[in-house]
């Protein structure tokens, strides 16, 4: 039987210390410091989400004279730049879903 989307287990870079990517750096319930691929994909969400109200409260701090247009443009490319990211990688989730639904059994 195929597992779920809980199934495939990421495990964090060598060493464990400082940002390991998609993995993150969460324990899983299995307590070998592997995180699932759902819970990956769950703090890529997260994080992507946090990037774009960043964003926004930036460009909000600016139209009342608190940041400066430096601040506001980095802001909103860190902020681009993490949505085509997620877009991409909710592309690459639906074709290969797409490719495993067209198979034969």
């Amino acid at each position: 039987m195929i597992g779920g989307l809980g199934a495939v287990h990421l495990k964090p870079s060598v060493g464990g210390a400082g940002e390991t990517g998609l993995a993150g750096s969460g324990a899983s319930a299995a307590g070998d410091g592997a995180t699932t691929f759902a819970e990956a994909l769950g703090q890529a969400a997260s994080k992507t989400v946090g990037t774009l109200q960043n964003a926004e409260s930036v460009a909000i701090r600016a139209l009342s004279g608190d940041a400066d247009t430096r601040q506001v443009v980095d802001a909103v490319m860190s902020a681009q730049q993490a949505l085509q990211t997620a877009v991409s990688i909710r592309d690459k989730i639906v074709s290969a879903y797409l490719e495993i639904s067209r198979m034969g059994i």
